[in-house]
């Protein structure tokens, strides 16, 4: 395995790291904080080993890896940015242990969202900053990780995502280059547009950019122990609502509506059926707490829509504690967020397009149950689902299930009760970051969570992340032979 090109890539994407620390660190600078010297210290380590692996690792021709060196280097890149990521939170101290400098840098570089921190609006607001930008970065990460590197690497069914995409996007940009380039840009006006939305509904500019780098990553971290409940804004919840559902969308449709196709967003099989589940999970919710719990239309409403979406798009973003809603919204909550969004969005969990082709899948052994004689040939969006295709998918499925059940027989063990555990690991695999319960639910934070049961949860994370096989794979001894 040659490694060289591993460690150039590694060094490259450590200084740009670098460089965005660099604007946490003028924005304490020109605020008169103290804190941005530890910013700068830690921004200078990273830009530092960047450019030692970039310089002592420059390859002298064109990079080509092979598959397995695909793999380690999606895996690489992600853990190596990640322990670096955290340097901001160890060195300004506003974590008491390394432990949840990890933690902190982990979940906001995977969008999960999760905390440890309390006393946001004391908090060093560099720090503030760092976090969104670090979702921010995560969301776009995952999207080209979707595109160029999981096709490859076959996992999960993405081989018929990206077949379905590269005749179309082919004819408007013919280079892989262009197009990421094009999802860059895509990524970066939407975020802008959030940001301007929601300074004009009416909240100060740094809550603004904080929280639109957020939503449309998809991430949850807020400025505010409250998260959204803090603006009492109901403009600011719906802006919110329209972004996090555009994060949760291929965003692809979006590079291709903006180059003509003015009908790529519904004429997408999968951003189809996300759409008709935005609009019918939180009228479901909004109308049982209406009839049955008898709480004012309006405020079902409001609630009801924003928690829902959030819960769906794994954003975690709250602006009610719903656990106080009953067991019924708790159990609704519950399988909402494994189902995820849109495949090539900035969403984890297990995404529409595994969920329809197992639909799919299902209505045709159903078939032959009636017609045995039958030829059913299964299709997704007019494309035939091959037996590759298929494997890969209850590859998928097996180990997301399997990796899930480990996770809560882990942390139950390392003495979590029975419900913490059960929506730690959920929250942990599907990146959401809120959990239930009086420890992790919408109201609390990770903090109080035992060391190993934090380090459980951050293996958790990166699995979401990296869609399970990508970081496993690298623990089986196959996969270091020559």
């Amino acid at each position: 395995m040659n490694y060289q090109p591993i460690l150039f890539v590694v060094g490259l994407l450590l200084s740009a790291l670098g460089s965005l620390m660099l604007v946490p660190a003028l924005f304490e600078l020109v605020a008169g904080h103290p804190s941005w010297i530890r910013l700068l210290e830690a921004a200078l380590m990273t830009l530092l080993c960047g450019a030692f692996f970039v310089l002592a690792n420059r390859p002298h021709k064109r990079i080509e890896l092979s598959l397995r060196e695909t793999f380690l280097l999606t895996a690489s890149c992600w853990l190596t940015l990640a322990a670096f990521a955290s340097l901001p939170f160890l060195l300004t101290r506003v974590t008491t242990t390394t432990t949840d400098a990890f933690f902190e840098g982990i979940s906001a570089l995977t969008t999960t969202g999760a905390t440890v921190l309390t006393g946001l609006e004391f908090t060093s607001k560099g720090i503030l900053l760092w976090r969104a930008i670090l979702q921010w970065v995560g969301g776009i990460g995952i999207i080209v990780m979707a595109l160029t590197v999981l096709p490859l690497l076959r996992i999960g069914g993405m081989q018929l995502f990206h077949s379905e995409f590269s005749d179309r996007m082919e004819k408007i940009l013919p280079r892989v280059s262009q197009i990421t380039k094009a999802i860059f840009w895509t990524y970066a006006v939407l975020t802008l547009l959030c940001v301007c939305l929601l300074w004009l509904a009416g909240i100060d500019g740094f809550d603004a950019v904080c929280v639109g780098l957020t939503t449309v990553a998809t991430g949850g971290m807020a400025t505010s122990d409250q998260s959204v409940a803090h603006f009492k804004n109901p403009a600011v919840e719906i802006i919110m609502m329209v972004f996090m559902v555009i994060g949760a969308m291929t965003l692809l449709q979006f590079v291709r509506m903006l180059r003509g196709h003015r009908g790529a967003l519904w004429q997408d099989g999968q951003t189809r059926t996300f759409l008709c589940l935005v609009a019918l999970a939180p009228s479901v919710m909004t109308l049982w707490r209406w009839e049955m719990q008898n709480v004012p239309f309006l405020k079902a409403l409001r609630e009801s829509f924003f928690n829902t979406i959030a819960i769906m798009t794994t954003s975690g973003f709250t602006t009610t504690n719903y656990e106080r809603w009953g067991s019924f919204a708790i159990i609704f909550f519950f399988i909402l967020l494994f189902i995820g969004g849109c495949t090539g969005s900035t969403t984890s969990g297990i995404k529409i397009l595994r969920v329809k082709i197992i639909y799919v899948l299902t209505k045709a052994q159903i078939r032959k149950l009636f017609r045995p004689h039958l030829v059913y040939v299964p299709t997704y969006n007019k494309q035939t689902i091959d037996s590759a295709v298929m494997g890969s998918v209850f590859m998928y499925l097996g180990l997301f299930v399997s990796t899930y059940a480990a996770l809560c027989l882990g942390l139950s063990f390392l003495g979590l009760d029975f419900i913490t555990s059960l929506s730690g690991a959920a929250s942990a695999i599907t990146n959401l970051g809120p959990g239930f319960g009086p420890l992790i639910g919408p109201s609390g934070t990770y903090t109080l969570l035992p060391t190993s049961a934090k380090w459980l949860l951050m293996g958790g994370m990166f699995l979401g992340r990296l869609e399970l096989i990508t970081l496993l794979i690298l623990f089986m001894p196959s996969f270091w032979r020559d």
